[in-house]
């Protein structure tokens, strides 16, 4: 779950990572009792989850009211790369004598924490790293050893960040770091972090995702929930509690268990083709599972074919058939279906399928997942 940037500087704030003081706005009104609370001179920010804001004029300055008010009447209703903007977040500006990039996340083939830190910050780490990557040190730290003020204080020399910034980066690196982990953060980012003219450290701005799998110990997350921006088709498949990523390809995806599911994005992209969707439906695919991820499915109007790609194990193969069967007679699809159906009573299930009287132009099965591959992706194409 992808937090806006004020609820990350608000999750910021409970580990004690210094950030500015501010507030969110949702009309001109609130914005300008926001900037009175923070005092002047404030910034005005768009809240849109998508890079380059201030190049779009989702960023602005503001000294007094009236510029604020001209401000966000500007940003609230602004288009930022297909981002409507319906909120902004009014902070006290900061002076800013330098600017430094620091992040956490879990680097999952080395099975540990990542620390990425350098002293350029306030742009892209990609860009970064595509034209200096000897700027960004890359710190792998032991989730059962966790991070300790000196470790952070060398990381920090490692990464040329000035002396007089050294504790301020370090102590912040500590806080950063338990806000990533017993926060429950997949990436807990800070660009810039910049220090002060007073030789303070400073949080600017926040990136935070949260690991959605850990909101059981979080029930506070329901906040974060009701303001989380989802397309339509994720809209959709999270009122029937499927496991759903809108993508932008033109073959539909279902398959049960998720490095099942990555397996036949892949082979579809291999083959010359292209995933409209992640989808995975588990362990059960019943009439009613199935019926749910076909409706999905068919909401994406890009939708050229479909693509189930079921291993039975737990699942049985004739359970999935006679999902899908009864799943056709409640869905009427626009595309075409590509099954490969194996493991566990596979036989039976195909040959439930073959004897449902679906014709080959609605249905079809493919004994392999490369060829199902090749002919959902050749149907899509044509």
């Amino acid at each position: 779950m992808d937090l806006f940037e004020y609820q990350g500087k608000q999750y910021f704030a409970r580990f004690g990572i210094p950030v500015s003081p501010g507030d969110k706005a949702d009309t001109v009104d609130e914005a300008v009792a926001a900037a009175e609370a923070a005092g002047y001179p404030v910034v005005v920010k768009a809240q849109v989850q998508v890079g380059g804001r201030g190049k779009a004029g989702g960023i602005k300055l503001a000294d007094n009211a009236d510029e604020v008010r001209l401000h966000a009447g500007n940003i609230l209703g602004m288009d930022i790369k297909g981002h409507v903007v319906h909120r902004v977040w009014v902070e006290h500006a900061s002076d800013i004598d330098e600017e430094y990039y620091a992040s956490f996340t879990l680097d999952r083939a080395a099975k540990k924490h990542l620390l990425m830190l350098s002293a350029q910050g306030g742009v892209e780490i990609e860009a970064v790293a595509e034209s200096d990557p000897d700027a960004i040190v890359k710190l792998h730290i032991d989730p059962v050893v966790g991070l300790d003020v000196a470790t952070a204080r060398q990381a920090a020399v490692d990464a040329k960040i000035p002396e007089r910034a050294l504790d301020g980066t370090a102590d912040i690196l500590v806080k950063l770091y338990g806000c990533f982990t017993d926060g429950d953060c997949d990436l807990a980012e800070i660009n810039p972090l910049i220090l002060k003219p007073t030789g303070e450290v400073h949080a600017l701005d926040a990136k935070v995702t949260l690991d959605s799998n850990a909101a059981f110990r979080h029930p506070e997350w329901a906040e974060y929930s009701a303001t989380e921006v989802l397309d339509e088709r994720e809209q959709l498949a999270k009122t029937h509690d499927l496991q759903y990523i809108g993508l932008d390809g033109t073959v539909g995806i279902i398959a049960n268990g998720a490095g099942l599911a990555m397996s036949t994005l892949d082979v579809v992209n291999q083959v010359g083709g292209s995933a409209a969707n992640f989808l995975d439906i588990g362990g059960g695919a019943n009439a009613d599972v199935m019926a749910a991820a076909l409706e999905v499915i068919n909401f994406d109007q890009n939708v050229k074919s479909i693509f189930i790609n079921i291993f039975g194990g737990i699942t049985r193969g004739e359970e999935v058939a006679k999902g899908i069967v009864e799943a056709l007679s409640r869905v009427d699809l626009r595309a075409p279906i590509v099954i490969r159906l194996d493991g566990t009573n596979a036989d039976q299930g195909r040959e439930i399928l073959a004897n449902a009287g679906i014709p080959e132009s609605k249905l079809r099965s493919e004994p392999t997942m490369l060829a199902a591959a090749r002919s959902a992706v050749a149907l899509a194409q044509n």
